[in-house]
């Protein structure tokens, strides 16, 4: 009467075979989810927000008071700035990476006023980060300095 030990000696073999094969998968699925958080995460290092308290321009186009969120091209010190209000893009200009001693303790828009009295804005810096965005005449600066 040992024929049903039989079966269950290559019943344990079987379920170790399964175990392997969902430890496997699990491992790939484990991978593949980790790879797209960190491709997600790489992404999201290339946003921010900016609040506007007064009418400014930039690249000609005029920004109203209100919230914006900033997105940018390129991973050196030459990038695309857009800057968008909800889903419309209102503004996409060319910027530069400036370096910054220490990083910035909050969002804010750095605004130069013309000669005719209205305001551009000159430089974005975005809370915790040891960098600007410098557009305009301040992103030519920058250029001509490298």
């Amino acid at each position: 009467m040992y024929k049903p030990q039989a079966a269950q000696n290559r019943f344990p073999t079987l379920i170790r075979e399964r175990e392997g094969k969902f430890r496997m998968k699990t491992s790939k699925s484990l991978f593949l989810g980790l790879a797209l958080l960190l491709a997600t995460s790489a992404f999201a290092a290339n946003k921010g927000s900016l609040t506007v308290q007064e009418p400014m321009t930039v690249n000609g186009t005029q920004l109203k008071p209100g919230d914006y969120k900033v997105e940018w091209d390129g991973n050196g010190p030459s990038v695309e700035l857009s800057i968008t209000q909800g889903k419309k893009v209102i503004a996409k200009v060319p910027a530069h990476v400036v370096s910054l001693d220490t990083p910035s303790q909050s969002d804010a828009a750095v605004v130069k006023k013309n000669d005719d009295g209205t305001k551009s804005l000159s430089e974005v810096r975005l809370s915790g980060k040891k960098f600007s965005l410098a557009v305009g005449e301040e992103a030519a600066k920058a250029d001509a300095t490298r």
